[in-house]
């Protein structure tokens, strides 16, 4: 609808100027405020009058991608492929981040498989989207086999709980699952066993401390991963998703890149929860969050092609040696999360 066209809506209601450039920026607002329901409301009011406007729809994606709404995102998203809004690459990117989270990958090898015939893929982008399409593959094929063990080992809960026996992600969730449902009181031994070992998967162990924090486990368990040991009582530890020291490291982020480069600022979001996930209940140690924020920043800028950029230090207030070093500790970290993930 050009501005032009916006005097009246039905001859009654007078249109202000710009107001789909307000409704994206209050959209914005209460994404920033995590007001998801609040944010998709301004957002889809935008994109009726300003319906080919690629930053209210690349908005409006992440709107439903953080509230948890992940197929209504990827409607948005195939859409706006069909339609031709937004960059094409960029919006490609959207969409897979989608199908991941989804577990939707024999449609994400179906993309790729396009996008590699048809030549769309930039050269830089090219290692990133073939490592995806091969892990893409894998998983498909491997689904049949793990739907039938994870049917075994629930079969096998009641007589002989074997949890070190369960070697895939797909198997452990729904064991984690399975063992929600349960009275947990029953499998704390075997759960103790494994949180407290040197072997296992650090991811795993994540998830079997959430099943005793959500029976409210009031009992002190030891927790062993990534070379750390920890004692904690799971009733009085912090959700997964709203670590406080998270929170201040995503603070720090959004306050440098999340307006300007929203689809980075998510992948970093992603990619900070992840580690996250795999390191609970422990922390990123050593550097104070503008650090750790940089590192991420850089890192993530590589992954999408793009070199250190020397203003980042002056962004994040940071000297290049301790940039290194954290970068180091979190290809070290993304090695370990990547290979449970």
């Amino acid at each position: 609808m050009k501005k032009r066209d916006r005097k009246k809506l039905n001859d009654k209601v007078i249109l202000f100027p710009d107001l789909e450039k307000r409704l994206l920026e209050k959209g914005l607002e209460k994404m920033q405020q995590k007001r998801f329901r609040e944010a998709t409301e301004h957002l889809e009011e935008a994109i009726r009058l300003d319906p080919e406007n690629s930053d209210i729809h690349i908005g409006l994606v992440l709107a439903y991608f953080e509230w948890g709404s992940l197929q209504k995102a990827k409607e948005i998203a195939a859409s706006m492929l069909q339609k031709g809004i937004g960059e094409y690459i960029q919006i490609i990117d959207l969409y897979l981040m989608i199908l991941v989270q989804l577990h939707q990958y024999e449609e994400i090898v179906t993309t790729i498989e396009i996008l590699l015939e048809e030549k769309e893929i930039p050269t830089e982008k090219y290692e990133n989207f073939t490592r995806m399409l091969e892990f893409s593959r894998r998983m498909a094929e491997e689904k049949p086999e793990k739907e039938a063990k994870e049917e075994a080992a629930l079969v096998e809960l009641d007589k002989d709980l074997d949890l070190f026996a369960l070697k895939t992600q797909q198997e452990q969730v729904n064991m984690a699952a399975k063992l929600a449902e349960r009275n947990i009181r029953s499998y704390v031994g075997e759960i103790n066993t494994y949180l407290q070992s040197k072997e296992g998967s650090p991811f795993f162990k994540t998830m079997l401390l959430n099943v005793l924090i959500e029976h409210d486990y009031d009992k002190e368990v030891t927790v062993e991963k990534l070379g750390r040991k920890l004692s904690v009582i799971p009733f009085q530890l912090p959700p997964i998703h709203k670590q406080p020291e998270t929170e201040l490291l995503l603070n720090v982020l959004s306050s440098q890149i999340e307006h300007e480069d929203p689809i980075l600022f998510e992948n970093i979001k992603s990619l900070i929860n992840r580690h996250s996930f795999i390191l609970y209940p422990f922390q990123l140690e050593t550097y104070k969050e503008n650090v750790w924020a940089a590192a991420y920043h850089t890192l993530v800028a590589e992954y999408l092609g793009s070199a250190m950029d020397e203003d980042l230090l002056m962004r994040y207030q940071v000297e290049i040696e301790e940039l290194k070093a954290a970068l180091l500790e979190l290809r070290q970290l993304e090695e370990i999360s990547s290979s449970d993930f």
